[in-house]
Parts: C-alpha cells; sequence; structure tokens
C-alpha cells in the first residue's frame, strides 16, 4: 500500500532532491511535545485489550467519520458518561472495515495504512472480506511483549512524549513511570482550562479539587493565584516543560488588581455578570504569561474550536467525541495586552496554533517575524494533514522563516498514529524544501540543514527538551 515516494513532489528534479533529504531525516528520532496519549499506558505497560481499542476507540478522527455517516456511537464502542459500552469488539471492527471507503483521500488514510503495513506486515486495503484476517492478525500481535506500551515507544524511536494534564491532577501515573526504572521519557504538561472556564462542566468543584491539591484557600483572588504557582511548580519538578491552554478566542487583558479581584469573586461565587466569563479568561492568559516570565515553562495557546458543538453527543459521550468545530480567529488585538506586557521578555515562549488558516500570512507570522518570544505551532487538527502542512510552509515562510517555527508535534489520542503522522510531516517539509532547492531559493546543503532542525532540533529548543 506504501509508496515509497508518496507525497513526494511529481517533478522529477525536485523529486530526486526531496528523496535525498528525506533518507536524511528519514530515521531521527520522534519528539511529541504535545499530545494526549495515556501516561497510564505506560505506567502498567499493560497490553491493549484488542484492536478497536488501539486504534477505533481513542481516535477521534475515525468515529467523527464513521459518525457523520450515520454509525451511532454506541455501535463503536464509545464509553458513554454513564460507563455503559456493550460493542462486541470484533463487531466494531468490521463495522469500521465496511466504512474503510469514507477515509479516501484524508490524512487519517495515510496515518492508518502506515500503521497496518509498518507494524503489521497489512499490505492489503482493509475491506469488509479481510476485517477477520485484520483482527486476528493484530490480536495476535498485541498479545506479544514487542506491542507493549513501553516495547512500541522504543520502537518508535521516541525521545519524549508530552501528555496533557488538568491543573489538579496528581500525576500519579507519571510518578510510577519515573520510579519503574525505564528510560522512557513520558512528561506531563500543565492544562488549566477545567479552572479557568466559568463554563467548563463541574468549574466550581474543579476549583475546589484545585483548591486541595496545592493546599490554598482558592476562595480569593490571591488564593486562587498562589494555588496556581503552586500546581505549575508541582508539575515542573515533575517534568513539565510547558503548559497548554485552549481557550475559545486568543482574547486577552490586563486589569488592576482592584478589578481582577472583583471579577474573581463574581466568578467564585457564582454571581458573573454577562461577558464575565470572557473577560476572566483573558486575564488569566496574562496572568500565565507572567507566570512563565517566572518559572520558564513554554505557553501555548490553541483557541478557536467551538467545542462540544453537538450537544446530543455532549449528553451522552462527554467531551473530546469529535464534535468541536473551527470557527474564525482575531489574534492581533486579541494578544495586544499580553505582548504588550510580556512579548519582549527573553525568558518568554509563547506558542500559537490556528484553525483559522487566513490569519498564517495576516497574523500570525508577522507576529511570529517580530516578537522574540512568539513561535508558530505547527498545522494543528483539522489542518495536520498534507495540504494543511504545505499550506502553513507556504504561507508563513515568507514573512517568518523557518526559525520561528518550533517542528512538528502530533496531537494525537492514538499511540500507533504517532509515527505515522510524523513521518507524514518529513515528507511534506522535504517535499517543501526541494522545490526551494529546484527554483534556486535555496542551496542544497542549506535544505539538508534545515531539514533536521525542522524534524528535531526547533522542537528542542522551544519546548526545552
Amino acid at each position: 500500500m506504501l509508496d515509497p515516494n508518496r507525497l513526494f513532489p511529481a517533478e522529477s528534479a525536485a523529486r530526486r532532491i526531496c528523496t535525498k533529504l528525506f533518507e536524511s531525516i528519514r530515521d531521527l528520532p520522534i519528539i511529541s511535545p504535545h499530545g494526549h496519549t495515556e501516561p497510564r499506558w505506560f505506567a502498567e505497560n499493560k497490553p491493549f485489550p484488542n484492536p478497536a481499542a488501539l486504534f477505533i476507540q481513542p481516535d477521534h478522527y475515525i468515529f467523527r467519520m464513521l459518525y457523520s455517516q450515520g454509525v451511532p456511537l454506541e455501535a463503536l464502542g464509545i464509553p458513554r458518561v454513564d460507563d455503559g459500552q456493550g460493542a462486541d469488539p470484533r463487531e466494531v471492527w468490521r463495522i469500521f472495515a465496511r466504512n474503510y471507503y469514507l477515509f479516501r483521500g484524508t490524512p487519517t488514510r495515510l496515518w492508518l495504512d502506515y500503521s497496518f503495513e509498518t507494524l503489521f506486515g497489512l499490505t492489503e486495503r482493509l475491506s469488509p472480506s479481510n476485517a477477520d484476517e485484520y483482527y486476528d492478525l493484530i490480536q495476535k500481535k498485541l498479545d506479544t511483549p514487542e506491542f507493549l506500551p513501553r516495547a512500541l515507544f522504543e520502537r518508535f524511536k521516541i525521545e519524549v512524549l508530552a501528555t496533557t494534564d488538568p491543573a489538579y491532577d496528581s500525576l500519579e501515573w507519571h510518578k510510577q513511570i519515573q520510579s519503574s526504572g525505564w528510560k522512557g521519557r513520558v512528561l506531563p504538561t500543565f492544562r488549566p482550562d477545567a479552572v479557568i472556564d466559568a463554563d467548563f462542566h463541574g468549574f466550581h468543584e474543579n476549583l475546589q479539587k484545585l483548591g486541595q491539591a496545592a493546599g490554598e484557600d482558592v476562595s480569593s483572588w490571591n488564593g486562587y493565584l498562589k494555588a496556581l504557582r503552586n500546581r505549575r511548580a508541582y508539575f515542573k519538578q515533575n517534568g513539565a516543560t510547558a503548559t497548554d491552554h485552549g481557550h475559545l478566542t486568543a482574547q486577552t487583558a490586563d486589569l488592576s488588581l482592584p478589578d481582577a479581584e472583583q471579577l474573581y469573586e463574581r466568578i467564585y461565587s457564582g454571581n458573573a455578570q454577562p461577558g464575565d466569563a470572557e473577560i476572566f479568561q483573558a486575564q488569566m492568559l496574562t496572568e500565565f504569561a507572567g507566570m512563565s516570565v517566572e518559572d520558564g515553562l513554554v505557553m501555548q495557546i490553541h483557541p478557536g474550536s467551538v467545542r462540544n458543538y453537538n450537544p446530543k453527543v455532549y449528553e451522552k459521550f462527554g467531551r473530546d467525541k469529535g464534535a468541536d468545530i473551527p470557527s474564525a480567529t482575531e489574534y492581533v488585538r486579541a494578544l495586544r495586552p499580553l505582548l504588550s506586557k510580556y512579548g519582549n521578555e527573553r525568558n518568554f515562549t509563547l506558542i500559537l496554533f490556528t484553525l483559522d488558516e487566513t490569519t498564517y500570512s495576516r497574523e500570525l507570522a508577522p507576529l511570529a517575524g517580530h516578537f522574540p518570544s512568539v513561535k508558530l505551532g505547527p498545522p494543528w487538527w483539522f489542518h495536520d494533514s498534507p495540504e494543511g502542512m504545505m499550506r502553513f510552509r507556504e504561507m508563513a515562510t515568507e514573512t517568518a522563516g523557518f526559525y520561528n517555527t518550533v517542528g512538528f508535534n502530533d496531537d494525537t489520542r492514538a499511540l500507533l498514529s504517532i509515527p505515522a503522522r510524523h513521518d507524514v510531516a518529513r515528507r511534506v517539509d522535504c517535499a517543501f524544501l526541494a522545490r526551494l532547492v529546484a527554483e534556486h531559493r535555496l542551496d542544497e546543503d542549506e535544505a539538508f540543514e534545515v531539514a533536521r532542525d525542522l524534524t528535531v532540533n526547533l522542537v528542542r529548543k522551544a519546548y526545552k527538551l
């Protein structure tokens, strides 16, 4: 299924250059600084139970496509909020095989074919006629030591893998990994959305969890900020190098101390006025930027997703079930309060992501091309595709160059997709560089250097790894 020249330029001269570039980086280690895999996998190091639990149920790229064509999430064994899950995994796999044609032309198809062939030796396209053969072979492999989570981590040549964890998380699985003697680096990332967004489910209960975890009284503005600083320090002690913020907008604010205290009192007491939740999130982004200046944690902002857009799916299955939809996002005016205060700080790194591609050349690249603190995150989520990656390079490089970007991250919940996604990113970057060389816009020796930088050096530097 896998052509060795996939995603390379069709023009022969550029293809030859691309092939050489790719060969120079294809076996470099994987650095995954932003993702959503489970640290528990690596702490317990237990076999994955079955092919459906490995490929389908953790991967919203897969089940959202099936759902869009009328396949109920219950039929795919997606866990409900009431803990109900009764689908037979083999039947889930058969449904997947019957509908595999839906992924034609998508990046998901590239990732799946890569995993099937490179990990399981399956070179015939998945279909209803071979679904059981696929299932049985994959299941047999999953029952071997070579397919335990830690063995796969090492097989994939993962140098660092970052997870995403709530601000009040005990990090017990990370601690178990660290105390086990295993050499794999699995690092936490501080994600405070559940204690910042007043509309987040269970927000007030989450504030109490934060206070308990930090040993602070969060009923006051000062106590709340002390609790967040405490938890950031705890995450950093356990290996974290970054924070992650998934707000609806990139809006920031710089309120006076009395105004911030009064705003928090209304938020905490449940007496928020219209607009308070939004301005509170905006203020907290600026507060977190200041904390990053203090403690050195890299700050990531990825706005623009309208979360849980489908209320019926959210009510039955909860968050992160493929029903998040991109929205237009403004950055220049939104980030001005934060950047006016901290954008020139040398001890501050702010990595910006977007789901609104129209902002690459108009807003994001100019911001990164000026402020020493600002870097551009790679194409993300709906744009994690060959076309999305190429558009990013074409629109961002002319203003921000390569060195105001941070390499690639896979942002995945599905372990087996990690090497597949990095393979696609490396191929597309090499294709872009090969075109520049073929057009005499970049010398070949420079292209080899940039290819390596885009693969490992920029991400190590940006995330302090």
